[in-house]
């Protein structure tokens, strides 16, 4: 078992690295749930510690971080930001905390709006001697938010949570042509369905192999000869 919110404080020594989970509450369009971000953090987290453990790495994963900076999203109802300043202090004292017991810490990240937050907090972390890292829920191949990638790992993880049937695309343009006008008026700004993506096709199955291929791709960024890569 790789929970640390199940084992014992003896039991929590025996594991050098610490996965911390980081998402958000955030609308993801009309047919996802606010804790989408989470869901998939979480997920890749214990796959990763279950790929760590058959290598012999021994590893524990933390009850995730639930609210991130999502001021991106804030034009829609339901949406919960805490904040850029917020964040980073959050996961400095949280990591600062782990380390009197953890060697490692490494941060998986669900959100990419929490990136300049955890980056930040890192390279604090790391200029105070501490072993911390950050680590994209990511392969490079994923759209930008609440499209088929989102809407094939909540099939695959947590099915009874999507409204498939209320899925609509939304806009698909690049995210460097849609940085403009969200840096002003957010996500609302060029998407009035708060989708950046298209939906359809998405399946349970291809959510069963992107959930694969990323944990794959984490695990092999924490495992790296050179230490820890940094997100």
């Amino acid at each position: 078992m790789s929970a640390l919110a199940h084992a014992t404080s003896p039991e929590a020594r025996r594991a050098s690295l610490l996965l911390v989970p980081v998402g958000a509450v955030e609308q993801h369009g009309p047919h996802l749930p606010l804790d989408t971000d989470t869901v998939i953090a979480r997920a890749v987290a214990d796959a990763v510690a279950e790929r760590l453990a058959a290598q012999g790495v021994a590893t524990w994963v933390t009850p995730p971080l639930a609210f991130g900076s999502s001021g991106e999203h804030q034009s829609f109802a339901g949406t919960l930001s805490i904040g850029h300043d917020a964040l980073v202090h959050q996961v400095v004292e949280l990591v600062r905390s782990a380390s009197t017991w953890a060697r490692r810490v490494v941060l998986v990240n669900g959100h990419g709006g929490n990136a300049p937050a955890l980056a930040d907090a890192v390279d604090q972390l790391r200029y105070e001697g501490l072993d911390a890292a950050w680590l994209p829920c990511a392969v490079g191949a994923e759209d930008l938010h609440a499209g088929r990638t989102e809407t094939s790992l909540l099939l695959h993880l947590r099915p009874e949570s999507v409204r498939l049937e209320l899925a609509e695309a939304g806009n698909c343009d690049p995210l460097a042509d849609l940085l403009p006008r969200m840096r002003v008026g957010g996500v609302a700004a060029v998407s009035a369905n708060g989708v950046l993506g298209d939906p359809t096709g998405a399946s349970a199955a291809e959510g069963a192999v992107l959930l694969a291929r990323t944990a794959d791709a984490v695990a092999v960024r924490v495992l790296a000869p050179d230490g820890i890569a940094v997100g």
